[in-house]
């Protein structure tokens, strides 16, 4: 299976168009990823790819006070209401362990909001995993606390870095959550990507649009290039994807 992560209606638009099993919306890719707009939710529970959504209220560490832990829990609901196939949530605590005790809060809410739309909501536990000083351990209680799967890089900045950690985690995990790989992910490194174990595979399949313009430049509005989901780097990965499960 492959995840699409995208963060505009024309990375919707690709993601389909490219084949995508799921995608993973979110705004602000360039900082991992934030909680999309509401209109952009509206997009995704409009397509035929079952998408999750990305909640994650700001930039910078995966520690959250209770203001920003009551974002991520209304996230979910509108995430339930729009119709979406699930979400994507994540915590630490103080030491980067992960926060289980509001790990299970948003869980718990999850499942009710599951229940009120009678289907329930995936979920993944996303790369707040990856600052864990223990993974093994943080895999262990993700399982506790009723994740579907873990995204993650094996504890590294890109996942083929982290692929030796990847295939232990598949061992550690023996089916009972699953391993979703990403960070950097592309037709280049795949095949080592998937040599350790994984079935899913977590890319973004961006290539640039150019250049920024000089007023953009000058006024703040664009640091670099644009980055667009590609239909045709989509459609070639899912490839690789699929003769690996074959």
């Amino acid at each position: 299976m492959l995840e699409v992560c995208v963060e505009e209606a024309a990375g919707i638009d690709a993601a389909v168009a490219g084949g995508a099993d799921r995608m993973e919306l979110c705004a602000g890719l360039s900082l991992g990823g934030l909680t999309p707009s509401p209109a952009l939710i509206r997009a995704a529970a409009a397509c035929p790819v079952p998408a999750l959504l990305l909640a994650r209220p700001r930039e910078g560490d995966f520690r959250y006070d209770a203001r920003e832990a009551a974002l991520v829990a209304e996230d979910i609901s509108d995430a339930a209401q729009a119709g979406l196939a699930g979400v994507v949530i994540g915590a630490n605590d103080q030491h980067n362990h992960l926060d289980t005790n509001l790990l299970a809060q948003w869980v718990a809410h999850a499942r009710a909001e599951g229940e009120k739309r009678g289907r329930p909501l995936l979920l993944t536990l996303h790369r707040a995993f990856d600052l864990c000083p223990d993974h093994g351990a943080a895999l262990e209680a993700a399982i506790a606390l009723g994740f579907d799967r873990i995204l993650t890089s094996g504890g590294q900045p890109r996942a083929v870095d982290g692929a030796a950690t990847l295939a232990a985690l598949v061992r550690q995990a023996a089916g009972r959550i699953i391993i979703l790989p990403g960070g950097g992910i592309d037709a280049g490194n795949v095949s080592t990507i998937l040599a350790s174990g994984v079935r899913e595979v977590h890319a973004s399949c961006r290539a640039p649009l150019g250049a920024p313009g000089e007023q953009e430049k000058r006024f703040g509005f664009q640091a670099g290039p644009r980055l667009r989901t590609q239909a045709d780097k989509v459609a070639a990965l899912r490839a690789l994807v699929m003769a690996d499960r074959s």
